[in-house]
């Protein structure tokens, strides 16, 4: 870039994307005088998903913007809970957050999920057909502009993935209502209609049900619900207030 050179700070919790010299406080940056104040956010390593607001100068402004010789720039984090307007509050993940998505539906989120690599522009196109946030750590993916919304996933796990979800969104939780396996909602099923897929310890031991109305699998309190119940209990808790 041979252009105007502006000033650019970025919040502490967009470090992560930026190389270290861009760390410590506002440095220059040279422009070239025409792409917008978007575009350069985001070839320093910063998703525009990720960023709240663009203050010049003291004055918000759009991305759209373009910057001029001496302006300082400040790229502020989303603020939380963020709100996503226009849609339910629904959300997409790729195929490297399984475990993330097992657990959204668990507390009864709607939460679709690719289990396959089906590549960026199909997962893009699908986040804008049925008005999904995108999850995903591939930054990528979340600068295409086809995305109807899209948040980056900053941990690698699982526990602390959640945590950041439902902080950042605080989505409706209506636990044990959703199949983990399909997204489909649950009901209440007898034990004659799970017969089939019940073996003969299961038969004997438990006698209340539920049933996947889309795939049909069948729910019980088995050998694992006790991690499970454990899951949706940190997720419900009441937060400490600040102050």
């Amino acid at each position: 870039m041979n252009g105007p050179e502006i000033h650019v700070e970025f919040a502490p919790g967009l470090h992560l994307f930026v190389p270290a010299a861009r760390r410590a406080g506002r440095t220059p940056l040279t422009t070239d005088g025409v792409s917008t104040l978007g575009h350069v956010v985001e070839s320093l390593g910063v998703p525009l998903t990720e960023v709240g607001a663009l203050v010049v100068d003291g004055r918000e402004v759009p991305a759209a913007h373009v910057p001029a010789a001496g302006e300082s720039v400040t790229v502020r984090e989303v603020t939380r809970p963020q709100r996503v307007p226009g849609a339910p509050l629904r959300f997409l993940l790729d195929v490297h957050l399984g475990t993330l998505a097992r657990r959204l539906r668990l507390l009864g989120v709607d939460t679709a999920y690719e289990s396959t690599d089906i590549g960026d522009p199909a997962l893009a196109a699908r986040s804008a057909a049925e008005k999904r946030v995108m999850l995903s750590r591939d930054r990528g993916l979340l600068r295409r502009r086809e995305l109807w919304a899209g948040a980056f996933v900053y941990s690698t796990r699982p526990d602390d993935q959640l945590q950041d979800v439902l902080d950042r969104f605080a989505p409706e939780l209506r636990p044990w209502t959703r199949c983990t396996a399909c997204n489909g909602l649950l009901r209440t099923a007898t034990k004659e209609e799970v017969a089939d897929q019940l073996k003969g310890g299961t038969q004997r031991s438990y006698d209340v049900f539920a049933q996947c109305a889309e795939c049909g699998r069948a729910y019980w309190k088995g050998a694992h619900h006790d991690q499970l119940e454990a899951i949706v209990t940190r997720a419900t808790a009441p937060r400490a207030q600040d102050g």
